[in-house]
């Protein structure tokens, strides 16, 4: 057995032991379970896959998708694509900058960070933002508003 330096990392490694090709799929699951993928986990993924720790490093600093620190509470993700920024898109980054005190990329503030992404798949119905993962089209700021009014109460625990 490879040691980890979390013994819930085991299993997930022993599923793609040896395997290098699949290093991408190890870190979308390891992301999808802990929201992040953490920098002490890089020896032993590492070790599993056969890979040094650079090439584990690489990719995950080389895809944006990957986090290194746990995500905030809040996560806005804006699409930053050609017809989001023709419809609006960076009137509404300035938007949501102002109503969360967090800079795009930047360190989250008061529990909301706020993303770049490019393309959401949704440009006929630009712009479009994901909040906690879901998808919203044609976001005006005051649509913007009522959406994180309502993620920020499902968050605390209460119902929209």
């Amino acid at each position: 057995m490879v040691p980890t330096p979390h013994a819930a990392l085991a299993p997930l490694l022993a599923r793609y032991a040896g395997r290098a090709h699949e290093l991408l799929p190890l870190l979308h699951d390891l992301q999808d379970r802990d929201g992040y993928v953490d920098p002490a986990h890089v020896p032993a993924i590492a070790s599993a896959l056969n890979l040094s720790r650079a090439e584990v490093h690489g990719v995950i600093t080389f895809y944006h998708h990957f986090r290194s620190a746990p995500p905030p509470p809040s996560v806005v993700q804006i699409c930053r694509a050609e017809a989001c920024r023709s419809r609006g898109g960076e009137a509404l980054v300035a938007h949501v900058e102002a109503c969360t005190g967090a800079h795009i990329d930047g360190d989250p503030c008061q529990g909301v960070g706020v993303e770049s992404v490019y393309c959401l798949g949704q440009c006929a119905l630009s712009p479009a933002v994901t909040i906690n993962g879901e998808l919203h089209a044609r976001v005006s700021p005051s649509r913007f508003d009522a959406l994180l009014a309502g993620a920020l109460v499902r968050e605390e625990g209460g119902h929209v």
